[in-house]
């Protein structure tokens, strides 16, 4: 729901991104995203950093805050396909990767894809669906393909899955398993618009998303994945970000701390924030700002309760950052 037209001065600022530095590509990203989704750069800064980073993005928020517009926004920007999947209870596996229909005149089975073979997918309410529907995501997520009927297919690269889900409304829903929500590298909230932004959407009723700019295409961002890996994390950065990990793993207070995949993904992860932060190093901020969005979705508090897990992960996750000190 966050967007505001384009005017003619801003779209003078957006230029090709063949002839800018990695650095300035993700920042002219972040740029064209906002000038139809705004009043949330860091939102956009971190899904723009999950993206390069080869992850997946789960959104807990109230319905109606943007969710839909920032996917739609981002795919309109980096020249990707897009498809929304509607979770529901009745949704099967076949709805999502696709089915194999046999043809009758080649007397042969043709492979039908689903919704999934595109490069943003918007899994809508995914928790409204069983445990069954959801596993299907699973191999898409880990490995960028799929498997029907024993024959493996690719999907689209890069490729991305954007999740939402109501933190308020349980009744009918199926938590997502540990194994499941490990696949997300980060966990993001939209939140609310500040007032003044918000009174400016009301008065002009937003701008589709379809009338973003086009910055680039699939093979641009692919280079800019290329760039994040190459940039330099330091032995102390690591030694830092690995102290942070066995933490979780450690703290009394949680009885399930980050894998190992989520640490590979929060390396990643901090590689590519310094990367859209303009730098060709990583620091330890960047570690620092992004335990949060990477951990609060994994870790499990002992004797977690549905009604307060979110406040009580919040609160064992800033006890960590304020009792390791990051290096000088």
């Amino acid at each position: 729901m966050a967007q505001s037209p384009l005017s003619p001065d801003k779209l003078e600022t957006l230029q090709p991104l063949a002839s800018q530095t990695a650095q300035a590509q993700c920042q002219a990203i972040v740029r064209a995203v906002g000038q139809t989704f705004v009043g949330k750069q860091e939102v956009v800064e971190l899904v723009l950093v999950a993206i390069l980073a080869r992850g997946h993005v789960l959104f807990e928020d109230v319905p109606g805050v943007g969710k839909t517009t920032l996917a739609r926004t981002f795919a309109r920007v980096l020249g990707f396909s897009w498809q929304r999947i509607q979770f529901a209870s009745d949704l099967l596996p076949a709805d999502i990767v696709g089915v194999s229909v046999y043809d009758q005149t080649t007397r042969q089975f043709e492979f039908k894809p689903g919704p999934i073979f595109a490069h943003v997918v918007l899994a809508d309410e995914i928790n409204r669906t069983t445990p069954r529907t959801q596993s299907a995501l699973l191999e898409s997520m880990a490995e960028a393909r799929v498997t029907v009927d024993g024959i493996t297919h690719a999907l689209p690269r890069p490729f991305v899955v954007l999740a939402t889900q109501n933190p308020r409304e349980f009744h009918g829903t199926y938590p997502l398993p540990e194994s499941q929500l490990d696949r997300f590298l980060v966990r993001l909230s939209v939140g609310y618009l500040q007032a003044d932004q918000e009174m400016a959407l009301i008065r002009t009723h937003g701008v589709p998303a379809d009338e973003a700019v086009t910055l680039a295409e699939p093979p641009d961002v692919e280079a800019l994945i290329a760039a994040a890996a190459q940039v330099h994390v330091s032995a102390e950065v690591l030694s830092y970000l690995h102290a942070l990990l066995q933490a979780t793993r450690t703290h009394r207070s949680l009885e399930l701390g980050l894998s190992t995949r989520a640490a590979i993904g929060w390396y990643r992860a901090v590689q590519a924030h310094a990367l859209v932060r303009g730098r060709s190093f990583a620091t330890p901020d960047d570690v620092r700002q992004l335990l949060v969005p990477v951990a609060a979705h994994r870790v499990v508090p002992v004797g977690a309760n549905g009604a307060t897990e979110r406040e009580t992960t919040l609160a064992i996750l800033h006890q960590i950052l304020d009792s390791i000190p990051p290096p000088q």
